[in-house]
């Protein structure tokens, strides 16, 4: 039987603790209320991160909507691939912002440009808003790089955790057909792939393990506000040809997203594209944001997917 990571397992018991308490006082969920703690929690257990050489702020022009990015060059004198990302959270939360230490650890283990992407979040934009945003920013970074004199090589990979994985295997799945979105690699970590939440591990981790079954009902529930068809709207149950670009999955053995993870896995496989799985058993979701408590597997994460990225 899988073990949760002992430090890990304390640091729940107290968070659970607190939750419940909370609870008790009548905390209500809110996206104010969510997006504060995740960047309060990631604030207190990410270390602000390495020292990149250039890093700025920009737009990337869209048809309804001009995306804010954030750009980090590990090296301007050289032209490096570049690498999109999408960040997590339940496409409610999170934001370029929130996520600058770990994209600023994306960009020094890949020695890749990263170009992160601050795309609306639901309720205020509801699905589609985010994926059009996402296609905007993976289809528009280039003119970007471009105004600002960037060097780079137009190698374009895509990465995401969580709700980023969400985008980042839906515009895989676009680039099937879609001759101006030309992706070379991908890069999920815990994924969500699956917006029916019908595989096994919702039910078996859906409850004290940070995300729960009913918070991720809560953001799903946020994000298709006009009777979407979320079995449609899930890349797991998209297409999978080998048009794909090989992937890199990551995912966590306390995960309610655990089995999605899986089943991408081995759809990308029977059709023949290349999967790399990299499987955490005593992990939860999220667990980048929680450095502090597991720092060594979080390194190792990181420096895998630089590997993946340059291989």
């Amino acid at each position: 039987m899988h073990q949760l990571d002992p430090a890990l397992a304390v640091w729940l018991e107290e968070y659970n603790r607190e939750l419940a308490e909370l609870v008790a006082k009548g905390y209500k969920a809110t996206s104010i209320g969510a997006r504060e703690a995740l960047a309060n929690l990631t604030r207190q257990m990410v270390t602000p991160g390495p020292d990149i050489a250039w890093v700025n702020d920009d737009l990337v022009p869209g048809r309804d909507f001009t995306v804010p990015v954030r750009i980090y060059h590990p090296n301007p004198q050289r032209a490096l691939p570049v690498l999109a990302f999408f960040h997590g959270g339940g496409h409610m939360v999170g934001s370029v912002s929130v996520y600058d230490p770990i994209c600023r650890r994306l960009a020094a283990a890949s020695q890749h440009v990263v170009v992160a992407a601050d795309y609306r979040l639901a309720p205020e934009s509801p699905y589609p808003a985010g994926l059009q945003d996402a296609a905007v920013v993976a289809k528009g970074l280039w003119q970007a790089l471009d105004a600002r004199g960037l060097p780079y090589a137009r190698q374009l990979s895509l990465a995401g955790d969580s709700a980023g994985g969400a985008l980042t295997s839906s515009l895989s799945a676009l680039g099937q057909y879609d001759a101006s979105l030309r992706i070379k690699r991908q890069v999920l970590i815990y994924p969500s792939v699956d917006y029916t939440l019908s595989q096994p591990s919702v039910d078996e981790n859906g409850e004290g393990y940070l995300l729960t079954k009913a918070r991720v009902a809560w953001y799903f529930d946020n994000y298709f506000q006009h009777a979407e068809n979320r079995l449609l709207a899930s890349p797991l149950h998209g297409e999978f040809s080998r048009k794909l670009p090989p992937t890199l999955l990551v995912s966590a053995g306390f995960d309610p997203l655990r089995d999605e993870a899986f089943l991408y896995a081995d759809k990308l496989r029977a059709a023949e594209v290349e999967a790399e799985h990299l499987h955490l058993e005593g992990m939860v979701h999220a667990f980048l944001n929680l450095e502090a408590i597991v720092p060594d597997v979080c390194r190792e994460v990181y420096q895998r997917i630089g590997v993946f990225l340059n291989r």
